[in-house]
């Protein structure tokens, strides 16, 4: 299958009450680990080229690993541009052949951000992509700190940036490694009552699964990403795959050992949040 927009993927999961997995990559074994999931779980996926990604591999390269892969599995895959900061950057994401733009600007003062982002979804809108947008800040773990997402904020955010998903910040932390305190759900219900988008959860390795699932099939948020956990999966076959043998040094002997475990934990993670597919049946 061809790639797919975040639109095309999260208006069926907002409509029939289930979530899409954005899971965070790094380099190829990931990605395609993610692929491979989503194929064998028949669920789609959004691919996420973050900063760090970004800084790693040049966005017209990762454009094109994203592309090879869609093509090599049935299900919609989105090629998802995370954390933009500027529109140099995300028109170089859509000359690139991304399929979604998510531009930041949730540092920055409401109107401003508003305007900045508008004009991402216009540029977005017009190529036939998505876009994505945040209000209210998500923090980091150790490091600078959330700010809520204002429910009259999002509102006038939601109605005026034009985006097609909205992230919001409602007790999520990125990079967090362990599940405690979980999301407040009461700042999420009341941004759920005065918009109509789909809501998106920054730094989802640090909600609990249950949560996770509870809402993807409850609530307006048909997004989670999910980088932290997985990235300790792949360390974790890593290590294991490199102390099996100290005199191997083979790197794709190495790494052939490591997708299998990761693509283990990323079905696991598609599936918590996918359609119910007891109640559909």
């Amino acid at each position: 299958m061809t790639l797919a927009t975040l639109a095309e993927v999260l208006q069926p999961a907002y409509r029939d009450g289930y979530a899409v997995g954005g899971l965070v990559c790094l380099g190829w074994e990931d990605m395609r680990a993610y692929v491979r999931a989503a194929e064998a779980e028949g669920l789609p996926v959004i691919l996420q080229a973050g900063p760090s990604c970004r800084a790693h591999t040049p966005l017209p390269v990762l454009g094109a690993m994203f592309q090879s892969l869609a093509e090599s599995v049935s299900v919609p895959v989105v090629a998802h541009l995370d954390h933009g900061y500027t529109m140099e950057e995300c028109r170089a994401a859509l000359d690139a052949g991304f399929t979604s733009l998510m531009f930041d600007g949730s540092r920055k003062p409401l109107a401003q951000n508003i305007d900045e982002t508008a004009a991402i979804a216009e540029m977005a809108h017009g190529a036939g992509i998505s876009c994505e947008g945040e209000i209210g800040f998500v923090g980091y773990d150790a490091g600078e700190e959330s700010k809520g997402t204002d429910p009259e904020e999002a509102a006038i955010f939601a109605r005026d940036s034009g985006v097609d998903a909205m992230a919001v910040s409602v007790g999520n932390v990125h990079l967090q490694r362990n599940r405690e305190g979980g999301l407040d759900e009461a700042r999420l219900r009341a941004i759920e009552a005065v918009t109509e988008i789909p809501l998106v959860i920054h730094g989802g390795s640090g909600v609990p699964v249950a949560q996770r699932a509870a809402l993807a099939h409850s609530s307006a948020v048909c997004k989670f990403n999910i980088g932290t956990e997985l990235r300790m999966a792949f360390g974790t076959a890593l290590r294991t795959a490199v102390s099996a043998d100290p005199d191997r040094f083979d790197r794709v002997q190495i790494l052939s050992e490591v997708e299998p475990p990761i693509e283990a934990a990323a079905r696991g993670v598609l599936r918590a949040f996918g359609p119910d597919r007891e109640a559909a049946a």
